[in-house]
């Protein structure tokens, strides 16, 4: 089974938030997660509350092999945790 680390809507019609999950690479945007590791704010006033995450978490999923999406990879590059 091969995962990806993406995001995952939420909120209503133009007001989106994000959980940035773990899961399998063939289910739906909203499907079933199989972790979460973060939330993304778009909208928030500070740059500092727009993102959150569990940046050990992270480390374990990609030291197990998940893809992070191209969106996540630029948000985590952006907070100092390099990815490949």
């Amino acid at each position: 089974m091969s995962t990806r680390i993406r995001l995952k809507r939420f909120g209503t019609k133009k007001r989106p938030f994000y959980r940035i999950v773990v899961v399998d690479s063939h289910a739906p945007r909203d499907g079933r997660s199989l972790d979460e590791v973060g939330l993304y704010h778009p909208l928030a006033d500070e740059t500092d509350q727009q993102v959150t995450f569990n940046e050990e978490k992270i480390r374990e999923w990609l030291q197990k092999g998940a893809q992070p999406s191209d969106t996540v990879r630029k948000l985590l590059n952006n907070n100092n945790v390099t990815v490949k």
